[in-house]
């Protein structure tokens, strides 16, 4: 006979960004349990905003609210973080020295930023021509920067996977350029962009699109090629591929970091001893631990096989959702994650690309007869613009949708 949930069931949400809030929002309103999120920090940011931010096309104030505003109704917020987890005693140790027992804990705790992977680049980011779209106060910086500047070089970075989002490094790019040309300065200012792939994405329609955009903006690319090291004194950096290097030097550096899971999931052992980023080792479909089965996970902390990107959290959230809830009925869990993500690439100041894909490279459009979002459109703009923004506030922070 199947088990019914219980109000008393403790469950535990690591993560108080998109991929927790998400699901925080989407286990309280099914009545799974009581559910606790521990997150430390005040602030919380919509990231796909500082793209725009740094690009000159929205204000940092839109993308910023108090923690304390954006925890779904009747969701426990405790301000600590996580230390370790003792998955066997089911226990998260906090960095405040207390301990939080659970009976299903969900580890949403994104990816970190390495800045100090890069030799210099911690340096250079603290200069006033070093910026970035990955942090908020860079991206602030980044907006003045990169709307005075009016000659020069300037070269974009884009990390290698694993990445949160990691193709919106170009985003910038993109927008910097478009407002340039308006200017009349495009053709005064060298535009060099770093890949680590020998294509722009790595799907076909999008290559092409974003082929023809950066020939357009008349921009260098450097494929197959990662940053090394970065010397702030000289304004130089050493890329490479091999034992092929090349120094590139630079008036403004956009630079986006390597990125790995948090320490403390290896630490845990949550994570899989072969793995080098240190992602949960959870069954990519149906985003339950391999080893724990009271243990989930979602987001870009999640080894779950796709591009990580907050589009691809609302179906990896709706998934863990039904999954839970059949293991605490005793049933097991049958949804399936296809692996669906989504990137937004702004390739003007009024268009976007709209890249939606599974896990093996696929065109997955949410809309299926209107296949051509892979193109460059203004529609799409004022999705990723105005709609999407208002969506992530008003409802899928409170697993709505």
């Amino acid at each position: 006979m199947p088990h019914t949930p219980s109000p008393e069931t403790r469950i535990v949400v690591i993560g108080g960004g998109n991929a927790g809030l998400s699901i925080a929002g989407r286990l309280h309103n099914a009545r799974l349990g009581n559910v606790t999120v521990v997150e430390p920090r005040e602030q919380h940011v919509y990231a796909p905003l500082q793209s725009h931010i740094a690009g000159g096309t929205a204000r940092a104030s839109r993308a910023v609210r108090r923690q304390a505003d954006v925890i779904p109704p009747g969701v426990r917020w405790l301000r600590d973080e996580a230390f370790t987890v003792d998955p066997a005693a089911r226990r998260v140790h906090l960095v405040s020295g207390g301990r939080l027992d659970y009976d299903q804990l969900v580890v949403a705790a994104g990816l970190r930023l390495a800045w100090e992977a890069i030799p210099g680049l911690p340096e250079a980011m603290t200069q006033p021509e070093g910026v970035s779209n990955y942090d908020l106060d860079l991206a602030v910086k980044a907006s003045t920067v990169l709307r005075d500047l009016r000659r020069g070089t300037v070269v974009f970075t884009q990390p290698p996977e694993p990445a949160s989002c990691g193709a919106a490094a170009q985003k910038p790019l993109y927008l910097a350029c478009d407002w340039w040309r308006a200017l009349g300065v495009l053709d005064d200012i060298r535009v060099v962009l770093v890949l680590p792939d020998p294509v722009p994405f790595g799907i076909p329609d999008i290559d092409r699109e974003l082929h023809r955009v950066l020939d357009g903006y008349g921009v260098e690319v450097r494929y197959s090629r990662e940053v090394r090291s970065v010397d702030a004194t000289s304004r130089t950096l050493t890329i490479g591929h091999g034992d092929d290097e090349e120094t590139l030097s630079y008036d403004v550096l956009h630079a986006v970091p390597p990125q790995r899971a948090p320490e403390w999931i290896a630490g845990s052992g949550l994570a899989d001893p072969d793995d080098p980023h240190g992602f949960v080792d959870v069954d990519p479909e149906t985003l339950q631990h391999r080893r724990f089965p009271d243990v989930w996970s979602l987001g870009d902390s999640a080894r779950v096989a796709t591009r990580p990107s907050g589009g691809a959290i609302r179906p990896q959230a709706k998934v863990l959702a039904k999954n839970l809830r059949a293991v605490l009925r005793g049933a097991a869990p049958r949804a399936r994650y296809d692996g669906y993500s989504v990137v937004p690439f702004t390739v003007s100041r009024g268009t976007v690309v709209f890249a939606e894909f599974d896990r093996r490279g696929k065109p997955q459009p949410t809309v299926p007869f209107w296949r051509s979002l892979s193109r460059e459109r203004r529609s799409t703009w004022i999705a990723d613009r105005r709609i999407l923004p208002w969506v992530y506030w008003h409802l899928i922070l409170r697993g709505r949708a």
